[in-house]
């Protein structure tokens, strides 16, 4: 299922011609990647279809990404008291008990759909009544699961899914860096630099700045520096169609303010190589405060290829920003096809190109304006 579903992505050249090239290139590779680690095969239809009714097949003036979150936590909470097995075809049943009748009801504003009310209810028929005030606090939730208290979070192990998850090797850019690609996204306004920087570090919390196009959830008991993510990705957005796929990276050369020289060495680093490409604006502006910053490293099977990101907090001329810079090798066929033709936009909506729906730069500033408010 996930290479008929990249083939059918890629388009335009003949599902045999592909098909050999396929076998012949190690795109597979790629492919096997496609998915949850939540969930086999069986369980792919009846989860896609749950965050359909729950987000993408709402009518758009009815889409709130809370309900996406909500969505997404009531699957991996699922998962998590199930023992962390891996989710199967069997366990519609249970989910058509729990949100059956709300969706035929249409409460999410067509027939088949499911509001935040439904959600919370189907999900206390589904666990129990500790369900609803779980989610409603940040003490409980984490890892993208909503706990039964505060000890269970405590307890949480989230090496349990990274053991599952097939993390291959680092795969940074290798080409020299005179044939690499570097590009900008634009900047994102922020509204506090500190409490960015907390809703940075406070790694457990990442999956709630998710977005209609992905969300990153941390893999292991580390803080943000060495940590790696699973990335869910929505690399071919449209209603009722959305198809996942999932890759890793891992934080690499996290600086801060509390070590001056290695910020400004990073940021020398990042400066150097823009300036050797006038065509592309630096990520950071001359006369900007930097207060922290990352790489994110691809690992082997990213839809990226050789690559990795760059994530900078900043403030410049009275306001504060985060901005993604990317840098990657020239991608082989497979994944220049599937870039040009599905993953260009969506990676750029990603990192703040499009709207605040489709970024997660957007959401982490949404998330941080909400805490303020609070």
């Amino acid at each position: 299922m996930a290479i008929s579903h990249l083939l059918a992505a890629a388009g335009g050249a003949s599902a045999a011609l592909l098909t050999d090239r396929v076998r012949k290139s190690g795109v597979a590779s790629t492919a096997r990647l496609a998915g949850s680690t939540l969930a086999g095969p069986g369980a792919a239809a009846w989860i896609t279809d749950f965050l359909n009714a729950a987000y993408y097949a709402k009518p758009a003036e009815q889409r709130d990404l809370d309900d996406l979150r909500l969505a997404f936590a009531i699957m991996t909470t699922y998962w998590h008291e199930q023992g962390t097995r891996r989710l199967g075809a069997r366990d519609v049943l249970r989910f058509h008990d729990a949100f059956g009748t709300a969706r035929l009801r249409g409460t999410g504003g067509r027939t088949g759909t499911l509001d935040t009310d439904a959600l919370l209810a189907g999900a206390d028929r589904l666990f129990g009544s500790w369900f609803s005030s779980g989610a409603a606090s940040t003490d409980r939730r984490g890892w993208g699961i909503v706990f039964r208290d505060e000890q269970a979070k405590a307890a949480h192990d989230p090496e349990i899914r990274l053991r599952r998850a097939q993390v291959g090797a680092l795969t940074p850019p290798r080409r020299p860096e005179s044939e690499q690609v570097w590009h900008t996204y634009p900047p994102v306004e922020l509204p506090d630099v500190g409490g960015t920087l907390a809703a940075l570090l406070a790694v457990d919390q990442w999956p709630e700045y998710a977005s209609e196009l992905g969300r990153f959830t941390p893999l292991r008991r580390t803080g943000l520096d060495g940590q790696t993510f699973e990335i869910e990705v929505v690399g071919f957005p449209s209603a009722r169609t959305p198809i996942f796929t999932r890759a890793y990276v891992t934080v690499q050369d996290l600086v801060t303010e509390d070590d001056p020289a290695a910020r400004d060495a990073w940021v020398e680093s990042v400066r150097r190589g823009f300036a050797a490409r006038p065509h592309e604006p630096s990520p950071i502006p001359d006369d900007a405060e930097v207060h922290a910053a990352f790489d994110l490293v691809c690992h082997e099977g990213h839809f990226m290829g050789d690559a990795k990101n760059r994530l900078v907090v900043y403030s410049h001329q009275g306001t504060s920003y985060v901005r993604a810079a990317g840098t990657w090798d020239p991608m082989p066929w497979h994944l220049a096809e599937l870039y040009d033709q599905v993953g260009r936009w969506s990676q750029h909506a990603f990192w703040g190109m499009a709207g605040p729906d489709q970024s997660m730069l957007h959401q982490l500033a949404e998330r941080v304006r909400r805490q303020e408010a609070a």
